[in-house]
């Protein structure tokens, strides 16, 4: 073939630069290998606008318009898709008919095919996405699984690294909803965060660490460093301070604001705890209400009991239907059950009435 004959040209570093034989409004730069002319953009017919540099970049464009294709194989499969950018070796390789696509790193978006208005930065990124729309990853290998997917969002290496279905998703931080396949509408930002979970819903977990257990488990939300780092199947769960409920598991409904606050809760449900350390040593009790630092710090198994106050109920550890109000009231209780305290460091409650029988004979 004659190179002269057949292409506008400009020859520099072993680059063959050429207007397109079948557009003018189309470039391409083609590589020279050991004299041979790997070509790109041989079978445009209508298309016009397109940008194309490195081997094969694409390839198979017929109509599409307004493509930039920089590095090999980039867009090479794209045959009608308008408006897309492939930056970098194989990016958006198996683009067919898609738009409005921008993928940057190699690799990155690799197997779409119709999926549109998607975003990915970072190598391997959306690397398995085919029809999923108008997903946005940032960060090598970030929603490196996703196939169909829509309207996520991934910031940070490995994020929703998992996700295959699932949609409606935004992970920030490394890992964050790393293993997430097919849950939805779940928020996560901070390193680890939410970083098990795999069908869950409806989770929001904001903190290093927070909610990174839950695997199944909805409609949870976590704002703190490991804020309910354990659980796993819980539901309802509200928990917000450093290691709030972190050890949390299946515990349901549950309500912690504060540091510490409910931190050793297991499967405990249907308890509010308002304060530093309030219902910090609770396990399985349940259906009790802590406001004030440290209230019902020591309770475990106990359940019903209602503290209000700073240390109110402190020593508590398996009473039951206790009510006390104020600071350290009932602070000293341990096993006692329905008692009810009402005051400034009411540490029991009054002494039992006492009934008096008269001496015979003697009239009081």
């Amino acid at each position: 073939m004659s190179i002269g004959k057949r292409y506008p040209k400009l020859v520099f570093a072993g680059l063959f630069f050429a207007g397109s034989h079948a557009t003018a409004g189309n470039l391409s730069l083609y590589s020279i290998d050991g004299g041979a002319i790997t070509e790109g953009m041989v079978n445009i017919t209508t298309g016009d606008g397109n940008v194309a540099i490195g081997a094969n970049a694409l390839a198979a464009t017929t109509s599409g318009s307004n493509n930039v294709a920089i590095g090999d194989d980039a867009l090479r499969s794209n045959t009608d898709g308008g408006q897309n950018t492939a930056i970098g070796k194989n990016a958006l390789y198996s683009n067919t008919t898609s738009s409005q696509n921008v993928a940057v790193g190699t690799n990155s978006l690799y197997n779409n095919t119709t999926g549109a208005h998607n975003t990915a930065i970072g190598v391997n990124s959306l690397y398995n996405n085919t029809t999923g729309a108008q997903n946005t990853a940032i960060g090598v290998g970030s929603l490196f699984s996703n196939t169909t997917g829509s309207n996520n969002t991934a910031q940070g290496y490995n994020a929703l690294n998992d996700n295959t279905t699932g949609s409606s998703n935004t992970a920030q931080g490394n890992n964050a909803l790393g293993s997430n396949t097919t849950g939805s509408n779940n928020t996560a930002q901070g390193d680890n965060a939410l970083s098990s979970n795999t069908t869950g819903t409806r989770n929001t977990a904001t903190g290093s660490g927070s909610l990174s257990s839950n695997t199944t488990g909805s409609n949870n939300t976590a704002q703190g460093y490991n804020a309910l780092n354990d659980n796993t199947t819980g539901s309802s769960n509200t928990a917000q301070g450093d290691n709030a409920l972190s050890s949390n598991t299946t515990g349901s409904n549950n309500t912690a604001q504060g540091d510490d606050a409910l931190s050793s809760n297991t499967t405990g449900t249907r308890n509010t705890a308002t304060g530093s350390g309030s219902l910090s040593s609770n396990t399985t009790g349940s259906n009790n209400t802590a406001q004030g630092y440290n209230a019902l710090n020591d309770n475990t198994t106990g359940s019903s009991n209602t503290a209000q106050g700073d240390n109110a109920l402190s020593s508590n550890t398996t009473g039951s239907n206790n009510t006390a109000q104020g600071d350290d009231a009932l602070s000293s209780n341990t096993t006692g059950t329905r008692n009810t305290a009402t005051g400034f460091q009411v540490r029991f409650p009054l002494i039992p009435r006492v009934q008096i029988t008269p001496r015979k004979g003697i009239m009081l």
